[in-house]
């Protein structure tokens, strides 16, 4: 992994691509704090189509409903 200010990066960014195209992660900070992630370009491989999955997925008749008490509690951090 690869640690650089903002300042390094502007002077070496081609450099800092070759790095994360070669399977580098690069990381950009300011101050000294983790800003920003070089990470290669990947575009989706399938396009997205509205109603794609429809027909596919189902969800049960109560998913709406409420959940139990007991439930809520566990969720709510109150019970183990």
């Amino acid at each position: 992994m690869k640690i650089t200010n903002i300042h390094q990066a502007k002077s070496t960014l081609s450099a800092l691509i070759e790095a994360v195209i070669a399977g580098e992660e690069v990381i950009i900070s300011k101050a000294g704090k983790p800003v920003a992630k070089l990470v290669p370009y990947n575009p989706d491989k399938v396009d997205r189509i509205p109603g794609m999955w429809r027909g596919k997925v189902q969800m049960s008749e109560d998913f709406d409903e409420a959940l139990p008490p007991e439930m809520l509690k566990m969720f709510a951090g109150e019970e183990e």
